[in-house]
């Protein structure tokens, strides 16, 4: 097992001196999972910083040549160590290790490098893993938080996919939104509390949240049906892909973007894999149970949603599974593996045929799962209409909105089509 003993360790006493900075990347999901960090005792803030400021200081510190979310993510933690709005003497910084294939395995070691040449090697990091590869004394995501986390990216899903199909065509502009953030703040509040946690209180809370976004005043309008896939980061966070759903309805679209539930399935899962492809018996016994249990949760929600056909659902983990095979093998699992893949062909059967693929510049994983198969789903489906995205620093705006703008115009192009 690798150990950290060369660098400074989150110790339990920091617990009550340090604040652990993390890089916002879903601003539900993270609020409601921040609840989870500070009912455990640790103090937690999630970093919003953006703009050319924060790619200048990941360049300042990060090879142009890392991966795009490695210079994002780790310009926000330096720069808001530089920027005076924390100690940096009290401050601890937190990012997620993999362990696999990908890159994002080595975001920590590069992220200890970057603080070593700012001055900063003293400031501790706390790596997220569940493989061993870290440990801090002061640090330890115990049963309950994990639990809790999951059910966090549950309630943070719900929330997302009502809010995307409501938003484009809401009557009142900003209905959506309010909603959004009553409930982000009801559910912190409850999960404060130690509530909303059982599958009952889980039901009660979709049932409300349902109605909530159904009771919203909309008007129904055509318009293109565009689904987003891709790297997990440049995926969901507005500033990896540049407020890319904001500016899809902006353009006049509905957007569709896979939970991140899915991803959490997909990661479980691939214990499974390895006793199935391998007969490596090392965490299938974990896998089966997680996997159990996490598909029970998604089993109430797709239930609730049963009750409101006007919302599109996801399909069933072991359907998207089956969705993935038809394509590619279920042991590809480096980066987004197949689960990349098998959602590209869920939004397609969904009607959101129209697809942005994003994903960081020189993505080995990504290109393969995602820009490699836009030729086996476009034989698969004679209307898939595919858009792959590279996100760098030196990418212009400029370019990356005329590519989705071209892709938008087909879509329209399709859809007059359609209703002639």
């Amino acid at each position: 097992m690798a150990t950290n003993q060369q660098y400074p360790e989150f110790t339990p006493e920091m617990k009550q001196t340090h604040t652990i900075l993390i890089p916002n990347a879903m601003p539900v999901h993270f609020s409601l999972m921040g609840s989870v960090f500070r009912d455990a005792g640790y103090k937690v803030d999630f970093l919003n910083y953006s703009g050319q400021k924060v790619i200048d200081t990941g360049l300042k510190y990060v090879h142009n040549d890392a991966c795009y979310p490695a210079i994002v993510v780790i310009g926000q933690l330096i720069y808001a160590l530089e920027s005076g709005d924390y100690d940096p003497h009290k401050t601890a910084l937190m990012l997620y290790q993999t362990g696999g294939g990908c890159r994002a395995s080595n975001y920590v070691h590069m992220l200890r490098k970057a603080l070593k040449k700012a001055g900063l090697s003293y400031v501790p990091v706390v790596s997220v893993n569940f493989g061993g590869i870290e440990k801090n004394s002061g640090f330890d995501i115990t049963p309950m938080m994990f639990l809790k986390g999951l059910i966090t990216w549950l309630y943070g899903d719900f929330i997302m996919l009502l809010r995307n199909q409501v938003m484009p065509y809401e009557v009142h502009s900003g209905d959506a939104r309010m909603l959004m953030e009553k409930w982000r703040v009801t559910l912190t509040d409850q999960i404060r509390d130690n509530k909303g946690l059982t599958f009952s209180s889980i039901k009660r809370n979709f049932q409300a949240i349902a109605a909530d976004f159904a009771g919203v005043k909309i008007e129904k309008t055509p318009k293109p049906r565009v689904g987003i896939v891709g790297e997990l980061y440049v995926k969901y966070a507005d500033f990896g892909n540049d407020h890319l759903l904001d500016f899809l309805v902006e353009q006049g679209a509905e957007v569709m973007v896979p939970g991140i539930l899915g991803f959490a399935l997909y990661s479980l899962n691939i214990g499974r894999e390895n006793f199935r492809l391998y007969g490596d018996r090392k965490g299938v016994m974990f896998s089966r149970a997680a996997v159990r249990y996490v598909e029970s949760l998604e089993k109430i929600m797709l239930k609730v949603l049963g009750d409101y056909p006007q919302f599109a659902k996801p399909v069933p983990f072991p359907k998207l599974k089956k969705l993935g095979e038809e394509t590619i093998s279920s042991g590809v699992c480096m980066g987004e593996g197949w689960l990349l893949t098998a959602e590209m062909a869920e939004l397609i059967e969904k009607g959101y045929s129209n697809i942005v693929c994003v994903q960081p510049f020189g993505c080995l994983p990504n290109h393969i799962v995602g820009k490699g198969m836009i030729r086996g789903m476009t034989e698969k489906y004679a209307d898939a209409n595919i858009c792959a995205i590279d996100y760098d620093p030196g990418a212009t705006r400029v370019n990356q909105q005329n590519r989705i703008k071209l892709m938008l115009s087909i879509a329209r192009e399709k859809m007059n089509e359609n209703a002639t």
